[in-house]
């Protein structure tokens, strides 16, 4: 993981995540999980690109099985933006790089 994506898991997804300032885009993922390896590179260029303006954060499932349950995860990868403690926005599978940037985009600006 770079300097720009934090890892999440159950015990501090709350400080992470629910009381973060701004938009943050969390990734659910697993180490066994293929989808997840081929969108982790862009989601390390998004975060690098908007880096101060959104805070990108990787949950492993296996690790950390409470959160991704309370929220419904059922495939991974899945992408989740919350803002203000709330998801805003949800995307399950994963993107070519310029559809997962526009959908940031959309999501988060």
């Amino acid at each position: 993981m770079s300097a720009n994506v934090v890892a999440a898991n159950d015990q501090n997804f709350d400080a992470e995540v629910l009381k973060a300032t701004g938009p943050v885009l969390v990734d659910f993922w697993a180490e066994w999980c293929g989808p997840c390896k081929m969108v982790a590179p862009a989601l390390e260029e998004l975060a690098r690109e908007f880096a101060g303006r959104l805070k990108v954060v990787k949950v492993n499932i296996d690790e950390s099985p409470e959160v991704p349950t309370k929220y419904g995860v059922r495939s991974i990868p899945t992408l989740m933006v919350f803002r203000d403690g709330q998801v805003v926005g949800q995307q399950v599978g994963a993107l070519p790089m310029s559809q997962l940037k526009a959908w940031v985009e959309k999501t988060c600006f």
